[in-house]
C-alpha cells in the first residue's frame, strides 16, 4: 500500500516502562478507585487510625438525614391521628415503637445484614441488581459478553462448592430467572421503583429537613408573623442550597462532619437533661409492652400514626447506598457508637418532657423545639439548620450519582455531567437534574407549607425503597450467598411485615401528601422505561442490520473506495459485526481513512473496571485492511471524563494489539482463520509520545529511527511528532513495524470521528400506543440527550454524522 505519510521516531527502545496505560494520567472515561478516589479493600487490613477517621467523615456524608430527623418524627406522629393525653399511653407507646423501629430497621438489618451485601465495596439499589445480574444472567443490557466475566471486579462464586441441597435450590431459582423474561422485567422494574423513590426522597428531604429546622421560629414570634415568615426563610435556604451545588462540596465538605457531630452531641444532651430533669423513669417506655398498650387503646389512629413514626428511620438507606465511600466497619461504628445512642437519647429526652407537659398550644403542636431549653433555643436553631443543609447536600449529591449510574446501565437519558473536584472520588454535578430538582423542592415546599403533608410524602418514598432493598436481599441470600432459601424466606417475612406494616399506614394517606412520591416515580420511570425500551430497540434494529464480512471481503484491501490519511474512529453499540452505518457512509461517499477504528463504549454490570482491563482490541478483517475494533468497558460507577489522553490510549492500546497480535499469531495463517473477529484484553506496555518538531531538528538519537516526510508547503514549519516508546526486550518484525508506522502516520494526519445520528421511527402498521413511545416519547428524550461522553470536547471541524432512520 503506496500512502506518504508524516511520521516520526518509529521506535525508542527503553527499558523505563511501566505496565501502565500511562504515567499518572488517565483516559477521559476513566476513574478507578486508587489511592485518590477511594480503594475498597477489607477494613480489617485497615489501622484503627484509618477505620476511626472514614467512621469521623461518615457522619457528615451518610447520617446527615438521619440525625435530624427527631425534628419532625413527633410532631408528625401527633398531628392528626392521636392526641396526647395525661395517661402518657400515646407518648410511651410511640417511643417504644421508635426505640425498637431504630433498632430492626437501621441496626439490624443494614448494619448487620445489609451492608454484607457489597458490590466489591459499592452499595446501593443498583449494587444489589448487579450482583443478581452476575450471578443469575437476568440482566437486561444487551451488549453483553462472555469476556465480562474475566473482569476482576465480576466476582462470581460456584454452586458446586456448596452441598447437593443448597445447590440444587440455587439452581433452581436461578434457571428460572434465566428462563422467564417475565422475571427478568419484574426484577429490573423492582430495581427502578427504588431508583425512582430514591430521586423522590431527593426531592423531599431537603424540603422537609430545612422546613423543620425553620419551624424553630414559631415559638419566638406570634402565629401572624410566623406564617409569613417560615416559608420564604426555607425557600431561602432551599435556593442557596441548589445554587451552590455546582461548585461542589470539596471546598466546604470538610465541615461536615463537625456540624453533624455538634447536632449528635447537642440532642443528646438536650435528652440527657431531659430525662433527669422530668422523667427519670422514661426508659421503662422502652419495653415491647408499651407498643401494644398502644395499639390497644389508639387502634386504627395508632395504626395510621405509624406514617409519623416511619420518619425516624429516614435516611437509613444511605448507610448502603453511600457504602462506596467508605468502609463496612467505618459505618457500623458510627452508626452502633455515636448515631443510634445520640438518637435514643434525643427520642427519650424529648417523650420525658411532653409526658410532663400535656397542655401545649395547639398552634404549635408537638415539635422538637418545646422541649429545648429556653435560653439555648437560638444557638440550637442555628445548629439545626445547618445540621438539615448537611443532611439535604448528601441526599442531592445521591441523587446525581443514582442518576449516573441509571444513565450507564441504559436506563435514563445521558445527561451532562460535571465533576467538581478533580482529586476526591465521586463527587460531581448535573445541571439538569440540579433545577429540575430545586424547583420541585420549592414546589412542595410552598404547596404544602406544613410538616405533617410533606412527612407524609417522604414517608412513603423511603419505607418503599426498604421494601425494595428487602426483597432483592431475599434474592441476594439465596444467590449470591449460596444460603438456605429458608434463610431468605424468614429474612422477607420478618423484615417486609414490619416494613409492610409501615407502608400501608404511609399509602392510606395517599391524598394528605402520600401522592407526591408516587406521582413523580410514574414519571421518573416513565422516562426510565422509555429510554430502556428504545435504547434495547436501536440496538436489535443493529444487531438485524449490520453488514456481513463476506459483504466487506468482495471490496478488497481498499474497500473499492479511496483511502485518505488519518484515522476514522466510527462510534457504534455493536460489540461483533459491522455496523449499518458503515456502508450507508461507503455508498453514499466513496473514500475514508487509511485506518479505521468501530469504537464501542459500553457499560458492564460492575461498579469498577481496572484500566489494565478496559480496552477490548480485536480485527475487522484480514490485517491488510487496516480495521480494527474497540471495546471501551465502564462499570456504572466509573466516571467519564473528557480527556484529550483518551484519544492517546486508544492509540496506544491498538499499537500493543498490533504488536501481540504478531507475536502471537501462528505461520502459515489461512485468510479464512483472519475473517474471524478476536477480541483479547489489552495491558499496554506502549507509552505514547506526541510533541511539536521543527522539521530542521537533526536525527533522534541513536537508540530510536525517525522516519520524516518532505514538506506539504514551504510556510510548514512544525509538524506534529508521534513516537511509540516500547519495551526494549520486544522483538517486532517487519511487518508489525510496518503495521505501526502507519498507524503513527494516521494519527499524525489527524483523527475524525463519524457519529451515528439515528432517527428512531415505529415499523409501519404499528399500534397508537407504540407509535406514541417511539415516534414522540422516545424520539423527544433522544433530541434532549447528549452523545457520547468522549465526544463532548470533539472539535466540530473533526466530527461528521451520519444520518440514519431505525424502523424499530
Amino acid at each position: 500500500m503506496d500512502i506518504e505519510g508524516r511520521a516520526g521516531a518509529l521506535f525508542s527502545p527503553t527499558t523505563k516502562i511501566r505496565d501502565k496505560p500511562s504515567s499518572g494520567k488517565r483516559s477521559p472515561n476513566f476513574s478507578v478507585p486508587d489511592t485518590e478516589a477511594g480503594v475498597h479493600d477489607n477494613p480489617t487490613n485497615k489501622s484503627w487510625r484509618m477505620v476511626l477517621t472514614l467512621a469521623y467523615q461518615s457522619l457528615g456524608v451518610v447520617y446527615g438525614d438521619l440525625a435530624t430527623s427527631p425534628l419532625y418524627v413527633y410532631k408528625n406522629t401527633f398531628a392528626e391521628d392521636i392526641q396526647h393525653s395525661e395517661s402518657n399511653e400515646e407518648i410511651f407507646g410511640v417511643l417504644s415503637f421508635i426505640f425498637w423501629t431504630l433498632t430492626l430497621i437501621p441496626l439490624l438489618k443494614y448494619v448487620f445484614i445489609v451492608l454484607r451485601a457489597d458490590d466489591n465495596g459499592e452499595g446501593g439499589t443498583f449494587a444489589l441488581y448487579s450482583l443478581l445480574c452476575r450471578h443469575a444472567r437476568v440482566g437486561l443490557l444487551p451488549s453483553g459478553q462472555l469476556a465480562d466475566e474475566e473482569l476482576l471486579g465480576y466476582k462470581k462464586s460456584d454452586c458446586g462448592a456448596e452441598d447437593a441441597g443448597r445447590r440444587g435450590v440455587v439452581c433452581i431459582v436461578r434457571r428460572e430467572l434465566e428462563r422467564r423474561q417475565v422475571l427478568q422485567r419484574i426484577l429490573l422494574v423492582l430495581a427502578l421503583i427504588g431508583t425512582c423513590m430514591v430521586i423522590g426522597d431527593g426531592i423531599l428531604t431537603p424540603a422537609i429537613s430545612v422546613f423543620s429546622a425553620v419551624s424553630g421560629l414559631e415559638l419566638s414570634m406570634s402565629k401572624e408573623q410566623h406564617k409569613y415568615v417560615e416559608v420564604p426563610v426555607a425557600c431561602v435556604v432551599l435556593i442557596c442550597l441548589f445554587a451552590l451545588q455546582h461548585y461542589g462540596t470539596h471546598r466546604v465538605g470538610f465541615l461536615f462532619a463537625p456540624i453533624v457531630v455538634t447536632w449528635l452531641l447537642c440532642i443528646s444532651i438536650i435528652g440527657v437533661y431531659n430525662i433527669i430533669h422530668w422523667n427519670p423513669h422514661v426508659y421503662q417506655a422502652l419495653s415491647p409492652y408499651y407498643m401494644y398498650k398502644f395499639l390497644r387503646k389508639t387502634q386504627r389512629s395508632g395504626w395510621m400514626s405509624l406514617g409519623g413514626i416511619l420518619l425516624c428511620i429516614t435516611g437509613s438507606e444511605a448507610m448502603f447506598a453511600d457504602l462506596g465511600h467508605f468502609s463496612q466497619l467505618s459505618i457500623k461504628i458510627a452508626f452502633s457508637f455515636l448515631v443510634y445512642p445520640s438518637l435514643i437519647l434525643a427520642y427519650m429526652g424529648q417523650a420525658a418532657y411532653l409526658s410532663k407537659h400535656h397542655i401545649i398550644e395547639s398552634d404549635y403542636r408537638i415539635g422538637f423545639y418545646v422541649s429545648v431549653p429556653e435560653k439555648i433555643r437560638w444557638p440550637v436553631l442555628a445548629i439545626a439548620i445547618l445540621a438539615a443543609v448537611v443532611g439535604s447536600q448528601a441526599i442531592i449529591t445521591g441523587t446525581f450519582s443514582i442518576i449516573k449510574q441509571c444513565s450507564s446501565l441504559g436506563c435514563f437519558p445521558k445527561v451532562k455531567i460535571i465533576h467538581t473536584s478533580s482529586k476526591v472520588h465521586g463527587q460531581i454535578y448535573i445541571p439538569e437534574i440540579n433545577w429540575t430538582l430545586m424547583v420541585l423542592c420549592l414546589a412542595v415546599t410552598i404547596g404544602f407549607r406544613d410538616t405533617k403533608r410533606m412527612g407524609n410524602a417522604s414517608g412513603l418514598a423511603v419505607i418503599t425503597v426498604m421494601l425494595v432493598t428487602t426483597c432483592l436481599m431475599s434474592l441476594v441470600i439465596v444467590l449470591c450467598w449460596h444460603k438456605s432459601i429458608i434463610l431468605a424466606v424468614c429474612f422477607i417475612l420478618f423484615f417486609g411485615t414490619i416494613e409492610a406494616l409501615y407502608f400501608s399506614a404511609s399509602l392510606i394517606k395517599f391524598l394528605e401528601g402520600a401522592w407526591v412520591p408516587i406521582v413523580l416515580s410514574l414519571i421518573f420511570m416513565a422516562i426510565m422505561c422509555i429510554w430502556h425500551y428504545g435504547t434495547i430497540k436501536k440496538y436489535e434494529f443493529d444487531v438485524q442490520n449490520k453488514v456481513s464480512i463476506n459483504w466487506l471481503l468482495q471490496l478488497g484491501p481498499n474497500l473499492g473506495i479511496v483511502r485518505v490519511k488519518g484515522i476514522g474512529l466510527i462510534h457504534t453499540d455493536l460489540i461483533s459485526g459491522i455496523p449499518a452505518i458503515f456502508s450507508h457512509f461507503v455508498t453514499n461517499l466513496p473514500a475514508f481513512h487509511q485506518v479505521l477504528v468501530f469504537l464501542c463504549i459500553k457499560s458492564v454490570p460492575v461498579p469498577y473496571v481496572r484500566p489494565e482491563e478496559r480496552f477490548l482490541v480485536g480485527r475487522v478483517g484480514p490485517k491488510e485492511y487496516r480495521m480494527y475494533r474497540c471495546i471501551v468497558r465502564y462499570g456504572y460507577r466509573d466516571f467519564h471524563k473528557d480527556d484529550i489522553e483518551f484519544e492517546k490510549d486508544l492509540v496506544c492500546s491498538i499499537a500493543e494489539f498490533i504488536r501481540s497480535d504478531h507475536s502471537a499469531t501462528p505461520k502459515g495463517n489461512t485468510p479464512e482463520l483472519e475473517k474471524e473477529e478476536k477480541m483479547s484484553v489489552v495491558r499496554s506496555g506502549i507509552r505514547f509520545q506526541e510533541e511539536d518538531e521543527n522539521v530542521d531538528d537533526k536525527p533522534g538519537p541513536s537508540g530510536s529511527r525517525e522516519i520524516q516526510s518532505p514538506l506539504i508547503g514551504p510556510e510548514k514549519k512544525k509538524k506534529k511528532k508521534v513516537r511509540f516508546v516500547v519495551p526494549e526486550s520486544s522483538k517486532i518484525d517487519a511487518a508489525t513495524r510496518e503495521e505501526m508506522r502507519e498507524l503513527m502516520e494516521a494519527r499524525e494526519a489527524g483523527m475524525a470521528f463519524i457519529l451515528g445520528h439515528s432517527y428512531v421511527k415505529s415499523k409501519s402498521g404499528s399500534g397508537l400506543f407504540r407509535r406514541f413511545i417511539i415516534n414522540f416519547a422516545y424520539d423527544f428524550l433522544r433530541r434532549n440527550s447528549r452523545g457520547p461522553s468522549y465526544a463532548v470536547s470533539i472539535p466540530h471541524a473533526s466530527t461528521l454524522e451520519v444520518g440514519m432512520v431505525y424502523h424499530v
